[in-house]
């Protein structure tokens, strides 16, 4: 800072300012700091235009909402914008729904629990067949639906295993796939059954023992490997039935499932605590019954290995090289019991909000909390720019 003719001129470094009067020795300004950038960061904008940004979140969230039919802010926040803070993305998820609603291309419902939720109209089938993909309108059925939350959080957990790199479906599309994968290995009209679940378990109750076909609510596969990971929401507490069909889906981790692939975690999300109470008391008791017997194949043994998470160890046959079988005890899988991220869809940016910020994909925590003998989670990128589009 420096006077010349009374006039005071202000710089952010202390050398002599060369476009300033010739003499004029420039002074720094307490608290500036050369290292720091002189405009804020414009984020992807920098990669792609703006215009190609906007056209790849309504592309993608209206695809969302042709595949789920209905769907939720979080949805086309979880689907978008993943890699960024929770506020930033939900701000950019409800500025996107805003111009997808005022365009047409969405329609807004309020369902019987004061859930704001979305259907897909036909200028949104339009304006997705101009850019190469069908689709059919669901405004007719999300205006039927009454309580679909238990669908809505099944989808996001497949949404946010997306994001995490999985592929995941939720229970129709697997049975979808099944059947049609079943049909074309046995041929047409060949007249084989349908498939009715994804996994047969042995379920003990009332005195007696009946096998069981169980669906999951989702499902996601390991990247590597033929491993799933089982998601059960639990938004109700559970019978007794229900029950007995849980325990008896933890003593199954490690079994082959109807495609062939294994078992290897089992996830509850509970949406109160209640219900995580009573899910953490089915898995100790079944540990309690299983930890007293010898582990021998077929068996299994449960360990807590942090809070809501427990570890499931088998005896595996393994065979030696002078023809003898041994049992060595290895683990097959994680049975994860924790909470629904409930608090997520109602935080409000201004400052009235008194919710929770944690849980998103910043912690380790969707779309399960990794047990600590595998690593955290990386987290994602973004799913609107690709490396041939920069």
């Amino acid at each position: 800072m420096s006077t010349h003719n009374r006039v005071t001129a202000v710089t952010r470094n202390g050398v002599t300012d060369p476009a300033g009067t010739p003499g004029t020795v420039v002074t720094p300004l307490q608290g500036y700091n050369d290292q720091r950038p002189l405009a804020p960061s414009r984020g992807l904008t920098t990669r792609a235009s703006s215009l190609h940004l906007r056209d790849a979140i309504y592309e993608l969230s209206l695809r969302l909402a042709n595949r789920f039919r209905v769907i939720r802010t979080i949805d086309v926040a979880a689907a978008c914008f993943p890699e960024r803070p929770f506020k930033a993305s939900l701000t950019a998820a409800q500025r996107a729904v805003r111009g997808m609603v005022k365009r047409g291309l969405l329609r807004r419902y309020r369902t019987d629990r004061f859930q704001t939720v979305y259907g897909l109209t036909q200028p949104g089938v339009d304006w997705l067949g101009e850019h190469g993909h069908d689709a059919a309108s669901s405004v007719r059925r999300v205006s039927d639906m009454t309580n679909p939350e238990h669908r809505l959080w099944a989808q996001f957990l497949v949404v946010c295993s997306w994001a995490r790199g999985l592929r995941a479906v939720t229970e129709a599309e697997l049975l979808h796939d099944l059947n049609a994968n079943a049909n074309i290995k046995a041929g047409t009209g060949s007249g084989s059954k349908a498939i009715q679940g994804y996994l047969t378990v042995n379920v003990h109750r009332r005195g007696a023992t009946v096998r069981k076909a169980l669906r999951p609510d989702a499902v996601a596969f390991d990247v590597e490997g033929r491993g799933i990971t089982w998601f059960e929401v639990d938004r109700s507490k559970r019978g007794s039935d229900r029950q007995a069909d849980l325990a008896a889906l933890v003593g199954a981790i490690g079994n082959k499932t109807a495609d062939g692939r294994v078992l290897q975690r089992v996830v509850v999300m509970c949406k109160t605590q209640r219900i995580e109470r009573d899910a953490l008391r089915i898995v100790e008791q079944l540990a309690a019954v299983c930890n007293a017997q010898v582990l021998t194949e077929g068996r299994r043994h449960i360990r807590r290995q942090s809070e809501g998470v427990y570890e499931v160890m088998a005896a595996i046959p393994v065979k030696r090289q002078d023809g003898r079988t041994a049992l060595i005890d290895e683990q097959v899988g994680h049975v994860i019991v924790q909470m629904l991220p409930i608090w997520l869809p109602k935080v409000r940016i201004d400052a009235s909000n008194t919710f929770s910020l944690e849980g998103w994909f910043c912690d380790n925590y969707l779309p399960y909390r990794r047990p600590g003998n595998l690593s955290l989670w990386p987290m994602p990128g973004s799913p609107l720019v690709t490396v041939d589009d920069e």
